[in-house]
């Protein structure tokens, strides 16, 4: 049984960083693309980032280059979100999600985790 299991998110004040994590179980993940997604209240889920099973490829939105950073563990099974300069735009559920293998933009998600409330208050 695959399982996503999401950590790190919480309260922090704007221009603050987290460190969010996502480990994987049930199967190996590392020749697959894995991303991570928000979704905020009201609105629908959206594309953040993702990285290539090799970890040399990774793809951001707009609104998080060169705030945010994506990186995996193969060894562990584990994506990680390194999110710094956080503003309140940010505040959302994070999701971890598994792509496929060759999907760097991640239109197919496979599996989900429960998601990680990020909070940041202004």
């Amino acid at each position: 049984q695959v399982q996503l299991v999401e950590s790190g998110g919480g309260l922090v004040q704007a221009g603050g960083s987290l460190r969010l994590s996502c480990a994987a179980s049930g199967r190996t993940f590392s020749g697959i693309v894995m991303g991570w997604f928000r979704q905020a209240p009201g609105r629908d889920r959206e594309f953040v980032a993702t990285i290539s099973g090799s970890g040399s490829i990774t793809r951001y939105t707009d609104s998080v280059k060169g705030r945010f950073t994506i990186s995996r563990d193969n060894a562990k099974n584990t994506v990680y979100l390194q999110m710094n300069n956080l503003k309140s735009e940010d505040t959302a559920v994070y999701y971890c999600a598994v792509c496929t293998v060759v999907d760097i933009d991640c239109k197919i998600r496979t599996y989900w985790g429960q998601g990680t409330q990020v909070t940041v208050s202004s």
